[in-house]
């Protein structure tokens, strides 16, 4: 009889025979690996959009155009960050991503990539919510444009068709007014912008280095489905605290009995 390690249905085996799977294993890896090389050289082929409207957002330091977020680089990634206006905090798997862009940002910024976050919130609620996180990336507003809903991350009444909306380039059942994402913009010499790229879903999750940690780790992502943070995933000063994460994305405290984004989305979504 085979041996099993307590309390898992794994087997336990001689090192020659764990060498043998592993080796197994590290083909489809590999198959893998190259697999997603080609893909990320297609992305890199995407025909462009150029940007004619004129954005202009509120920033800490009062209006700033699109342009004006590129900060001199020529690059730009935006996350659509899940925070409305009248939200006291933001989207937990929003605020989960922000936390692996805060680390990265020094490289990002020395590799002529500027990176910041866009919410419909006003920019006081936005500021107090960055404050309380700990956060130094720049963050702005777009409540007074139509950002967020021409890059299909925010809903009006009227968006909402029998009882769906465009989201992630398919009609998807209304879960929220407000949806994640990225996208990312050149400038450039002549000053002019296109958008290169958006990701929405489960597409912006290889930014998420936790998970790949996860994967190497003896549980996995031990998580009850794909993409679903609110398992376990907790705004990074709320751990231990009680509470849970709505199928929405949004914290609820344990005394809290209503229910105020990734969770349920990725439930209609394969990526």
């Amino acid at each position: 009889m085979e041996a099993v390690a307590p309390g898992t249905k794994h087997k336990v085996v001689t090192q020659q025979e764990w060498l043998h799977a592993r080796k197994q294993l590290l083909q489809k890896e590999k198959e893998l690996t190259h697999l997603y090389d080609s893909v990320r050289a297609e992305r890199l082929k995407l025909p462009w959009i150029r940007i004619t409207k004129n954005y202009v957002f509120d920033g800490l330091d009062g209006k700033e155009t699109l342009a004006d977020l590129f900060e001199g680089r020529s690059q730009l990634i935006v996350q659509h960050f899940m925070l409305g206006p009248g939200w006291r905090e933001g989207c937990v798997g929003c605020s989960f991503g922000a936390d692996h862009a805060q680390a990265a940002l020094v490289h990002l910024n020395n590799h002529d990539v500027s990176y910041v976050a866009v919410s419909r919130a006003p920019i006081e609620e936005i500021e107090a919510f960055k404050k309380r996180m700990g956060w130094t990336f720049k963050w702005v507003s777009s409540f007074n444009n139509d950002f967020n809903f021409d890059f299909h991350v925010s809903f009006r009444p009227e968006d909402i068709i029998d009882g769906e909306v465009d989201y992630n380039y398919q009609k998807i059942p209304y879960l929220s007014e407000e949806l994640s994402g990225d996208s990312a913009f050149y400038k450039d010499e002549d000053g002019k912008i296109f958008h290169t790229y958006s990701a929405y879903a489960r597409g912006g999750e290889s930014k998420l280095t936790t998970y790949m940690l996860l994967d190497m780790a003896p549980k996995g992502r031990n998580e009850g489905g794909p993409g679903n943070l609110t398992n376990w995933v907790r705004h990074h000063d709320r751990y231990n605290a009680g509470g849970y994460v709505s199928n929405t994305g949004r914290y609820v405290a344990e005394t809290n009995n209503g229910s105020c984004c990734h969770a349920e989305e990725h439930k209609h979504e394969d990526r």
